[in-house]
């Protein structure tokens, strides 16, 4: 989830300012985070500006310069990262053998306040897409006292319920050509979590060719799901099978372990976040994330502002992302 398309995909519809080229980063570095990871990590804006963390979405799809449009470079200090596993972090999930016993939602959530505080920076803003938005309510409800405000897109609260939608045949019923394609490789898993299981098994085959295969058929899916109207330049993502086996069995890894969440932690832990305020972003075209699960959030989360666009997921839709940029412009006052 959340593949952050080049801009000459995204549409025009509702954008106040004009989308500008990424600015360039004036700062990087690779952060040690213990497990034998380092975390790759860059800023770019103005130094003195508001500090704002950009949380991608995947897991595993990392950080784009796309990222970096959804702020006024004039108004922000914008920090990305590559999370563990992938980008330029290292090491990078390319092995199918890989040991990933470290990466793990708290994981990320403790190397988000080790860049942090390796950046001398007390609060922050921060924005995240689809998997990004899981990680940023986690973070968040881990230490509210460290984040000034959030703006949060295709609100994924991975509950039982909406794995099933997704992975367990639910969005089967838009798209049952691109279903069938992805279910093929496992015809025998029924739910989610069967599915998860299968796709594990398919992607820890000894023969490359099954390995392959089953990334193909997980990008296709993916791909096929952004919208109810999706965009022909989707699968465009995936074309890197390097980039398209990192974010697939990153994806299966968390999905399998249900994010190291409780069932419904995060909406049963919103009180956490009273004070901070929020904007959720939604597409009532999102098939990969309706927007119910934001609409519940908003409800138990008093300062949240749901804002409901036509468009799909955050990856996929100019309309979404230029409510993210109004965010930003507003929360730089």
């Amino acid at each position: 989830m959340d593949v952050l398309l080049p801009a000459r995909h995204a549409g025009r519809r509702g954008r106040r300012r004009p989308v500008t080229a990424p600015v360039e980063p004036y700062a990087h570095g690779l952060l040690d985070v213990g497990d034998g990871h380092r975390v790759y990590w860059e800023e770019c804006g103005n130094p003195e500006g508001r500090p704002a963390v950009v949380l991608h979405g995947g897991p595993g799809s990392g950080c784009t310069p796309a990222h970096r449009t959804l702020f006024d470079p004039a108004r922000y200090r914008i920090v990305l990262l590559d999370q563990r596993g992938c980008g330029r972090s290292t090491p990078r999930v390319l092995d199918h053998a890989a040991d990933l016993s470290a990466n793990h939602t708290w994981a990320l959530v403790d190397d988000l306040e080790r860049l942090r505080a390796h950046r001398g920076i007390d609060r922050w803003l921060v924005l995240g897409g689809s998997w990004g938005s899981t990680l940023g309510l986690a973070y968040a409800q881990a230490h509210p006292d460290r984040v000034a405000a959030t703006v949060l897109a295709s609100v994924a609260l991975l509950r039982p319920a909406d794995d099933d939608w997704l992975f367990g045949a639910g969005a089967a019923r838009f798209f049952p050509e691109a279903w069938a394609a992805f279910s093929a490789p496992a015809p025998d898993a029924v739910g989610a979590a069967e599915m998860f299981d299968a796709y594990h098994r398919l992607l820890h085959d000894p023969d490359p060719a099954v390995r392959d295969g089953a990334v193909a058929a997980w990008c296709a899916w993916e791909a096929a799901t952004l919208s109810l109207h999706p965009d022909p330049h989707a699968g465009e993502a995936f074309a890197d099978p390097r980039f398209a086996a990192t974010f697939v069995r990153l994806g299966v890894h968390y999905f399998r372990h249900g994010g190291w969440l409780a069932e419904d932690q995060l909406l049963r832990d919103a009180g956490r976040l009273r004070g901070i305020p929020g904007v959720l972003v939604a597409g009532r075209g999102d098939v990969q994330t309706p927007m119910q699960a934001a609409w519940e959030l908003a409800q138990a989360w008093p300062d949240a502002r749901l804002v409901v666009t036509d468009g799909g997921h955050v990856s996929a839709d100019g309309a979404v992302a230029a409510e993210l940029r109004r965010a930003t412009d507003a929360f730089a006052v």
